[in-house]
């Protein structure tokens, strides 16, 4: 049986259970830490266990349960950070703030390479594409892996649900746009880890999602 290019594992951080995903680069060893919103200590303890070296930080988006501590790590480790969409400048600004009020550590950064619609990202000899999809915040990105159908979809999409737009700068058009615009084509088949809970597919979605899937859009 050949190894497969990519293998990852999620741990569940912060009291929020944000599904942080570990990967890495089956031929190089190479590993990314996508949302290292906190529980540092839980996270540096997973990638010790696989033995990969930690070659950058990649974030979805700019909430604080995805990544009030990646500017910590990214210290810590020598590493730098790609993502999410500059558009979330906005809410890496205030990441103290809402730290306190969610009682998880929080640290504003500026990331290395801020990600637009249409990049890829690189860990070893992988290659992710980038899709922009906002809704939930303006500047969310989501992570695909074309060769193991994985994408790594923040919280824009969920088994059995959506991501909240009643944050600010938040928008239910765009979130539902963004689904069906730039997740779906990407095929039925490709499993996703979203932000919080378990993973799914999404032709699973668009067949039983109550907000996004194919009969729920039919009657909107």
């Amino acid at each position: 049986m050949t190894t497969p290019p990519l293998q990852a594992t999620i741990i569940p951080v912060t009291p929020l259970q944000q599904n942080c995903t570990l990967f890495w680069c089956t031929a190089t060893n190479k590993a990314a830490l996508v949302d290292p919103g906190g529980d540092l200590d839980r996270l540096k303890a997973a990638l010790a266990n696989t033995g990969a070296e930690l070659e950058k930080i990649l974030l979805t988006h700019g909430h604080i349960d995805h990544c009030g501590s990646a500017g910590i790590l990214a210290e810590e480790m020598g590493v730098p950070i790609e993502g999410p969409h500059e558009a979330d400048r906005f809410w890496i600004s205030r990441l103290e703030e809402d730290g306190a009020r969610y009682g998880v550590p929080g640290k504003p950064f500026e990331s290395d390479r801020w990600l637009k619609d249409g990049d890829t990202v690189s860990v070893g000899d992988l290659t992710l594409s980038v899709r922009h999809c906002p809704g939930h915040t303006p500047g969310h990105v989501v992570f695909h892996h074309a060769p193991s159908r994985l994408a790594m979809v923040g919280d824009v999409l969920f088994k059995g649900s959506i991501g909240r737009t009643d944050f600010p700068m938040g928008n239910h058009q765009d979130l539902i746009d963004s689904i069906t615009e730039r997740l779906w084509p990407m095929g039925g088949d490709t499993h996703f880890v979203p932000g919080h809970g378990p993973m799914s597919t999404f032709a699973h979605e668009r067949a039983t999602n109550p907000f996004v899937g194919d009969a729920a859009l039919a009657r909107a």
